[in-house]
């Protein structure tokens, strides 16, 4: 195979069994020998044990010395766990065979039979060819269920392959969860027993547990979801030793920065409970992961750098006789000059190929395969498909402790595929296969099929009682039951208090001033004293407590820290100072958006998980919220989550000297995209108490699958009362998204104009409102919008009952707005884009004003006038449509742009410069 060292000239740090750095001329051999013969006695003769302790001795004093390692964290190219310290396999291996292959069979011929009736469907077959016996050997063996009927939250969580879903799918088949008819519908969810494309818990409510079909979300959410499993125990809320988290991941897909951007968290913290399982079959979605290199060799030098426990399952069982009989190391140093585009074109080719390129590279590697026939050498597996070397990796990762584990099983892509997909650079894309490929597949995994099954593609499931069967239920009962299997609700709610206990304070405020961000901690601070829902309440914070004022919990209630404090705080004498427990219940992430929110959803779906429903707070700044992590917020919705989300410091014109990326105008935007997200723009403390009371009586009493985005400001203002008193006269105009300020209701017949103004800027309609009085003795009246997005949503419905002759009521801005009169404007700090989603709702003419554009930094009040949300500027809106409705003249406008310096030039509006 002289030809192969086109790839490997650039990938020479893993020759000489992947030692590392420049090769040095060994100047006393024989002194070598003697060293490399006393480290090979002691193993021989005390253990690896001992020669692993010498040899970390021996390294520590090299590094006190000032001598540098050259090595790498690579090992050589084979299995970690050698065939001497190979457990007995504890199944029945004719059997797992069987069921293995009808679970292959009825995966493809789900994704063929759908592409057959349907062609637009598509669906994958190579990646679940890949992963089963991954999957098969933790599901005969390790994954622990909880039974029905069992303690509650129990048992192990996985998260699945999302490409392999028809595998997963294919066993629920056969153990009765899923029917053939659910199979027949695979990818066809909206007429029949519909069967979704990948992982999704929103669509599958009793199944699956975890979204990952957005690849690099799965990987984040098991870390936080194994971290957060040891929160819980640490703050005796439940009892989680013994369970483990499984991540089930692609190669290709630990490319994404969220993949591996937390793999430091869980060393750090100790997650043993932690188990990660890269499907390496070598091969993206195009082609090879690391076509010119080795992507195991990348990933364990990655994972043992972050902190982890490494396990290799590289080569099959079949395999062990040729290492055994290679005395000079021949295989090791051809591994080491084989790239992964060069062993994926291996992959693809048969035995006599295979013979010549890769055995036929020297005499010794010829030697070793002199014994095997063709057909020996194209059965030669890699280590993701024995399922022997797959249990001995699973049951030392499970024994591991004080790290999280990472197996790395080298799979190929397409596996038993045949020529037409194993493999090959598009066999992910793969979706039919013809009849004799078929044949093929039935051939290779004798599948007690006959030709005209073949043909029609018929599903396969042996008779309950026979052998196979039996086995599949007893293995799985005597792990717990069967999984995925997700709750859906918690079998105890929680009472929540009522807000005089929490928020009276926000209720009678004495016109005291304070920022909307202020209120809403204060009344965090309140709920974290009650006796239920206090220990329930999980604050996160992204770095960022003291900027929301949220100091005074540190002392209160501790930030969670698994090793306490072993250190001594330097601000150690303040009130406030910073204290790290055990039992700590703030989870203060670091700068890390994308990991605070993945804390978040582990707290906000612990009623599924952990049959513990909790009520998680996460506070941010809003511009790192649905900008930046948006597709993890997707996938909370996905998973039914169930808590609030804080964006603090919103808008564009509040968080005034931080300048363009600080500044929010779209996430309101982004959170009415979101079906199950219930977002609102509260001005005043009143509101917020009153969306915080009807948030958790929703999620955590009446246990609706909603989650609550609430934005609040930092800048400081009288808060006023609630206005007569009574909130609940209040409550369903401020919940369902708009409402008259019921101050405005004297001189209600003279009203001109409608102003409505949410978020930051009411304030600025308010005092446009008295503009207008003063300045041109026109009346107007000032209506809060809590939820544009919640008053598009109910106009959206009863437009569309309408539409189908159902007897439904008209959308509830357009009634509250019917009773008055003349053109509406509407102001908010966010783009107009906002306030333009209730359009078709509004009965009149209808203005809006926002803040597109980029940011800047400046005062509040420059900034509300550069992007003519100020109260100039909303007077002037307010006279140009009176204008245009015929009841005032254009002199009015024209003296009130003088009078206010409201000249602008012509052409683009300043905030697009």
């Amino acid at each position: 195979m002289t030809d192969l060292s086109s790839g490997s000239k650039q990938f020479q740090s893993v020759n000489n069994q992947n030692s590392a750095g420049t090769e040095r001329q060994d100047v006393d051999p024989q002194e070598t020998a003697e060293w490399l013969e006393a480290l090979s006695g002691v193993v021989a003769h005390v253990g690896r044990d001992r020669a692993q302790f010498l040899f970390d001795k021996l390294a520590g004093h090299a590094v006190s010395l000032g001598i540098e390692s050259t090595r790498t964290n690579v090992t050589p190219y084979q299995n970690t766990i050698p065939f001497e310290q190979q457990p007995r396999y504890p199944g029945n291996l004719e059997l797992e065979e069987r069921l293995a292959a009808a679970l292959r069979w009825n995966a493809l011929a789900m994704v063929v039979r759908a592409n057959q009736a349907y062609g637009e469907l598509g669906g994958h077959i190579a990646s679940y060819a890949s992963a089963a016996d991954l999957f098969e050997v933790g599901f005969n063996h390790f994954f622990r269920a909880a039974a029905p009927g069992g303690e509650a939250g129990t048992g192990d969580l996985v998260y699945f392959q999302p490409h392999s879903s028809p595998g997963v799918y294919a066993r629920a088949y056969l153990e009765g969860f899923l029917s053939e008819e659910n199979l027949q519908h695979y990818r066809r969810e909206i007429d029949g027993p519909g069967l979704c494309s990948y992982p999704h818990p929103w669509l599958m409510p009793d199944f699956w547990q975890f979204p990952t079909g957005s690849m690099g979300i799965g990987p984040i959410n098991a870390i936080y979801q194994a971290r957060f499993m040891r929160y819980l125990a640490n703050r005796a809320l439940a009892q989680t030793d013994g369970r483990k988290v499984w991540g089930f991941f692609g190669d290709g897909e630990m490319d994404e920065p969220e993949s591996t951007g937390a793999l430091s968290l869980a060393a750090r913290e100790g997650l043993d409970n932690l188990v990660f399982v890269i499907n390496c079959n070598l091969q993206r979605l195009d082609g090879p992961v690391r076509s010119n290199g080795r992507i195991i060799d990348e990933l364990e030098a990655h994972f043992v750098g972050a902190g982890w426990n490494v396990i290799k399952v590289v080569w099959g069982s079949d395999w062990d006789a040729l290492f055994s009989r290679d005395r000079t190391g021949a295989l090791l140093r051809a591994f080491a000059h084989t790239v992964d585009g060069q062993f994926q074109t291996f992959s693809a080719n048969d035995g006599a190929y295979n013979r010549e390129r890769f055995f036929g590279q020297n005499p010794e590697l010829a030697a070793l395969a002199a014994q095997l026939s063709d057909d020996d050498i194209d059965r030669l597996r890699r280590g993701g498909h024995d399922v022997r070397k797959l249990h001995a990796a699973y049951a030392k990762a499970l024994a591991h402790r004080g790290q999280p584990t990472v197996i790395l099983a080298k799979t190929m892509k397409g596996f038993g595929m045949g020529t037409s997909g194993q493999g090959r650079m598009t066999t992910h894309q793969q979706k039919k296969l013809g009849f004799d490929e078929l044949r093929a597949f039935r051939d290779r995994f004798r599948l007690p099929l006959t030709d005209e099954d073949v043909e029609q593609v018929k599903f396969y499931k042996p008779a309950e009682d026979s052998p196979e069967m039996q086995y599949l239920h007893a293995r799985r009962s005597a792990l717990g039951g069967y999984l995925p299997r997700r709750r859906t609700v918690a079998s105890k709610g929680l009472t929540v208090p009522p807000i005089s206990s929490w928020g009276q304070f926000a209720l009678e405020t004495g016109g005291r001033e304070m920022s909307t961000t202020m209120a809403l901690v204060r009344m965090l601070t309140a709920l974290l004293k009650d006796s239920e829902v206090g220990p329930r309440v999980v604050p996160i914070v992204a770095d960022e407590a003291r900027t929301f004022g949220m100091a005074n919990m540190f002392r209160q209630v501790g930030i969670y820290s698994p090793l306490g404090q072993l250190y001594e705080p330097e601000d150690l004498g303040s009130m406030l100072y910073y204290r790290e427990d055990t039992k700590g219940q703030i989870l203060e992430e670091g700068i890390s958006e994308a990991g605070a929110v993945s804390s978040w959803v582990a707290a906000a779906t612990s009623y599924s998980v952990h049959d513990l429903p909790m009520l998680p707070f996460y506070i941010y700044y809003s511009m790192f919220g649905f900008q930046r992590i948006g597709d993890l917020i997707w996938a909370a919705a996905d998973q039914r989550a169930r808590g609030f989300l804080i964006g603090a410091t919103s808008g564009k014109t509040t968080l005034g000297g931080e300048g363009l990326q600080h500044q929010d105008g779209t996430s309101h935007l982004a959170a009415s995209t979101i079906p199950n997200c219930r977002a609102y723009d509260p001005a005043f403390a009143y509101e917020v108490a009153a969306i915080v009371d009807a948030g958790m009586r929703e999620m955590v009493e009446q246990q609706r699958d909603v989650f609550y985005y609430v934005t609040v400001m930092n800048e400081n203002y009288a808060q006023p009362s609630v206005p007569g008193g009574d909130l609940q006269t209040l409550r369903e105009g401020i919940l369902r998204g708009i409402y008259r300020l019921p101050a405005q209701e004297q001189g209600s017949a003279d009203v001109k104009v409608q102003l409505l103004g949410s978020g930051a800027i009411l304030g600025e309609v308010i005092a446009a409102q008295k503009m207008l009085r003063d300045d041109w003795q026109i009346e107007a009246a000032v209506w809060s919008v809590t939820s544009f997005s919640e008053l598009q949503r109910d106009g959206m419905s009863s437009e569309r009952g309408a539409r189908f002759g159902e007897a439904t009521e008209a959308p509830y801005v357009s009634t509250a707005l019917n009773a008055s009169v003349g053109p509406i404007i509407a102001a908010t700090d966010y783009v107009r884009a906002v306030p333009e989603l209730i359009r078709a709702y509004v009965p009149r003419r209808y203005v809006t004003l926002g803040t597109d554009g980029f940011g800047r930094s400046d005062t509040r009040q420059a900034l509300r006038e550069f992007f003519e949300v100020d109260r100039k500027s909303i007077v002037i809106a307010a006279l140009k449509a009176l204008f245009d409705e015929g009841v005032i003249g254009s002199d009015v406008v024209d003296k009130a742009r003088q009078l206010y310096g409201m000249h602008k030039p012509m052409g683009a509006p300043s905030w697009v410069k």
